[in-house]
């Protein structure tokens, strides 16, 4: 019988002896390898936490004691032990669950979470919100070393210093983030760890903070003893300890940048497969040519660079060219608002669901000061992902900010086309909506310039309805012409709005006189979004406006297909009521 057959949760863990833990450990590290190899996902950080997260929950009373897991790339273990484990056991259940913390599964977990640096801020409001109401109970933060170059993760910290009551950090360094990281607080982090924790520079100290370092971070006997040091601390305490990204998983703990998140067998299938071209490789291509010409070319990263096709390899070659600011999209957008404005030519690289991060300094640090910086919008779209990386709310949330101009190519020609002018252009801030999936083009040829700004392109001229298909669904408007023609012989105007900032009026304009009816299509939420632009400039006129795309909702690993039929977002469905609406307005 194997000891995780005995552990259904936390509880069952505190009849086990030290030695049944350590095989426990291995158990979970074991099963985590072959589930995550088999769906895919976070790989290497849930490796490297594994005994520190078995002997959290053998000294700490969860859910009574409340565990925060910053970010939540490691709490696999965490899942497993708080009765979660037949997900990970049952093929048939590998699904049901999150990768991420989830209080609808679980009430050990506190808060859904997906984002970095989070914890230490969350684990504040808990202690705080404890003391207010006299209770009793620990209050633990699970912080990644790399978490801590965000600035959340620094006023969190600060502001524990004031609680003078019982607040956990558990800070897990194993020098890395997703990538290396980048900042100069990991010097004073690699001071500590060569001297054990004893160097009088001391960044955690320095805030008020108590402190305690275990050099031994799967050592289940010291890490006990640790816990059980800190448990009911009646101060703010850093437990400070040092682990392996990857423990235990030979392959990951040898590269585990590029096992931090993982595809379906990558593990064990050890012959690399040739990459398709992306939109990744293009623009990796793009810019080191444009690196060659010119020295004053960089691209800024928040800390993902895979994400972007930026190996390690790639980085090599672009040298002074590239910047890895560390998880700090903020600083990020700063940063390349004023390389700009000092005379250099960043060009800025962000996930979608990260860009919401850094809403004040697209606006004040770039927008108002009106600087040539480009940012490039990454994995922009309606998708099944998880409800904390859903890529769909970048388009509302960068188009309404003055200055910007926020442009959706449509395909290869045009992405390389837009971000070319975007580059060589110093007039305005620009935003580029990478395009998402496989690498298309639409057939037409991209202009060269962009300026003047607004001014949409006629794919092909109709009447009665006009459909405007922005960026990546572009194709689906294509699509819907083609079902309108067949089911009611309508020759649809098709058109490539080009830009989601802003409206060709001129155009909207012209498109009363043979038309009747508009469609626009965005792969996004539609609140707030560009359709709603376009139904406003027709206002109290006669012409009707249909909107397609997202609604305002955080979804949660629901199928694409499911999505857009909930959406309409389907030619057959589009067409329905389109025709719904013509016969209504007849």
């Amino acid at each position: 019988m194997s000891i995780l057959e005995k552990v259904n949760q936390p509880q069952d863990l505190k009849a086990l002896t030290v030695e049944e833990l350590r095989v426990l450990s291995q158990e979970i590290r074991e099963l985590t390898i072959h589930k995550v190899n088999v769906t895919g996902g976070h790989l290497a950080p849930n490796l490297g936490f594994v005994e520190a997260t078995v002997a959290m929950h053998y000294v700490f009373n969860s859910p009574q004691d409340k565990m925060v897991y910053d970010v939540s790339h490691q709490s696999y273990t965490h899942k497993i032990l708080t009765g979660r484990k037949e997900n990970f056991l049952n093929p048939a259940k590998y699904q049901a669950i999150s990768g991420y913390t989830n209080p609808k599964e679980s009430a050990h977990d506190c808060f859904f979470v997906g984002h970095t640096s989070t914890a230490a801020s969350l684990a504040v409001g808990l202690a705080k919100a404890r003391d207010l109401q006299g209770q009793k109970h620990n209050v633990i933060a699970v912080v990644g070393d790399g978490s801590l170059s965000g600035g959340e993760a620094f006023e969190g910290l600060d502001n524990a210093a004031e609680l003078n009551s019982n607040i956990i950090i558990v800070v897990n360094d194993n020098d890395m983030c997703i990538a290396p990281n980048s900042g100069g607080l990991y010097r004073n982090l690699a001071l500590l760890r060569q001297t054990k924790g004893a160097a009088p520079c001391n960044f955690f100290k320095s805030l008020g903070l108590d402190y305690v370092y275990l050099d031994e971070g799967h050592n289940m006997d010291l890490l006990i003893k640790v816990f059980q040091q800190v448990k009911d601390s009646p101060r703010p305490v850093v437990v400070h300890i040092r682990t392996i990204k990857g423990k235990g998983c030979p392959v990951a703990q040898q590269d585990p940048e590029s096992f931090h998140f993982i595809a379906p067998g990558q593990v064990t299938n050890k012959a690399p497969q040739p990459e398709a071209e992306s939109y990744a490789s293009l623009t990796v291509d793009y810019l080191l040519e444009k690196r060659r010409q010119d020295p004053r070319v960089i691209t800024i990263t928040p800390a993902t660079p895979g994400a972007y096709g930026l190996t390690p390899q790639v980085r090599a070659q672009l040298g002074e060219g590239f910047s890895d600011v560390g998880i700090a999209e903020e600083h990020a957008v700063a940063y390349a608002s004023a390389l700009a404005a000092g005379g250099a030519k960043p060009v800025l690289q962000i996930l979608s669901s990260f860009v919401q991060r850094t809403y004040d300094q697209l606006s004040q640090d770039w927008a108002l000061n009106n600087n040539p910086a480009v940012l490039l919008v990454h994995w922009g779209g309606i998708s099944g992902g998880d409800a904390t990386h859903l890529g769909c709310f970048d388009i509302p949330l960068i188009s309404n900010i003055p200055n910007i101009v926020y442009l959706a190519p449509t395909g290869k020609k045009e992405y390389l086309a837009m971000l070319d002018w975007a580059l060589k252009q110093n007039t305005h801030p620009v935003a580029i909506r990478v395009p998402f999936g496989p690498v298309a083009d639409n057939g037409a040829q991209p202009q060269a310039d962009y300026t003047p700004l607004n001014k949409f392109q006629v794919i092909s001229r109709g009447s009665e309805v006009a459909v405007l298909g922005l960026g990546n669904f572009l194709r689906l408007g294509q699509e819907v012409c083609a079902q309108l023609q067949k089911e009611a012989g309508i020759k649809a105007t098709l058109i490539n709005p080009r830009y989601a900032s802003g409206l060709d009026e001129q155009l909207l304009e012209e498109l009363k006189d043979e038309h009747r009816l508009v469609l626009t299509l965005e792969d996004g939420c539609v609140n707030g979004g560009f359709g709603e632009k376009v139904a406003s400039f027709y206002g109290a006129s006669s012409m009707r406006v249909l909107n397609f795309g997202a609604r305002k909702e955080f979804t949660d690993r629901v199928a694409l297909d499911k999505l857009y039929e909930r959406f309409h977002l389907t030619k057959e469905l589009i067409c329905q009521d389109a025709l719904a609406c013509l016969k209504a307005i007849r």
